[in-house]
């Protein structure tokens, strides 16, 4: 049993050809940083809970990833970012969805979580708890990024709704999975959605067992299209297959997403046990990923 590890940055259409030597190099940077924010938390005896923050926080703050500074532009033109985050050690979870200019909405959930009886709040009324605890805040200019804008327009004039990651820029959702030494496991997933949504659609991000789980049994971030989350109440099913078939972590992660796959969905998801294994299947091109786990070395990868 030893510490472990994963963050994940998105899954879907990830083409080798389309991606350059430089913007390859930024995304493996981005994800690097938020392996590292998290696993030094972990090593210096801090809990998967505040590892998987600070990793999703260091991922959000990344404006290339599909959360946070780097969020895709709904119809209106503007940022409606979705969160969650849960704790295995007593079943406690936060969740915020569509709320605008919250610069970390990370660690909004956790202070749902936290601060209130609720698990889930939802756009104006998470702002007004978000102002109520000065929730840090940034004005739309920070959440502008030009590929984003162009994603927009692309989408508007196909009259399309697409994933984050279905672009020539292959980005996404966010997630961060952990185990620390008190034997404690944790998961964290922060979204942007999808380019060009309308009428306040919601995915699976925020959604307990839906996109984020964590129990004592696993840890689970998903990535990829929500609605086929949502149905398949993709995270928890991990935990499910692993309780109730005595599954090991990976064979219980490689049917879920077989399972994914048959009705229909695509992408992928991290999770780790209390063993310190670690599953990130997916089944698409690729997912953004990095892990690392006690004796061994950090690992970043991107295609399949």
């Amino acid at each position: 049993m030893g510490l472990a590890l994963a963050i994940h940055g998105g899954a879907g259409t990830i083409v080798r050809s389309k991606m350059t030597p430089e913007l390859e190099r930024e995304y493996r940077g981005g994800l690097e940083a938020g392996l590292v924010a998290g696993w030094d938390v972990l090593t210096q005896g801090g809990s998967s809970l505040e590892a998987v923050e600070a990793a999703v926080v260091s991922l959000e703050d990344f404006p290339l990833f599909n959360a946070g500074r780097g969020s895709v532009f709904t119809h209106e033109g503007r940022q409606e970012m979705d969160a969650a985050i849960m704790d295995g050690r007593n079943l406690k979870a936060g969740a915020v969805a569509f709320v605008r200019n919250i610069r970390n909405p990370i660690k909004l959930a956790r202070l749902v979580m936290e601060r209130s009886e609720h698990v889930l709040l939802a756009g104006d009324g998470a702002n007004q708890f978000a102002d109520a605890l000065d929730v840090p805040t940034e004005p739309d200019e920070y959440f502008f990024t030009e590929h984003r804008w162009l994603q927009l327009q692309d989408a508007i004039a196909a009259g399309r709704v697409q994933l984050d990651h279905a672009a020539v820029r292959p980005v996404g959702t966010v997630g961060a999975v952990a185990f620390d030494r008190n034997g404690y496991l944790a998961a964290a997933t922060s979204t942007g959605g999808m380019t060009n949504k309308k009428f306040g659609r919601v995915g699976d991000t925020p959604l307990v067992g839906a996109g984020t789980y964590a129990d004592g049994t696993c840890a689970v971030s998903c990535t990829g299209h929500g609605e086929y989350f949502m149905l398949g109440v993709t995270a928890y099913d991990v935990a499910a297959r692993m309780n109730y078939r005595r599954l090991r972590l990976e064979d219980a992660a490689e049917e879920t997403v077989a399972r994914l796959t048959e009705i229909g969905g695509d992408g992928g998801l991290i999770a780790v046990d209390t063993d310190g294994n670690v599953a990130l299947p997916f089944n698409c091109e690729g997912m953004y990923r990095g892990w690392f786990t006690e004796g061994g070395q950090p690992h970043i990868e991107i295609y399949s």
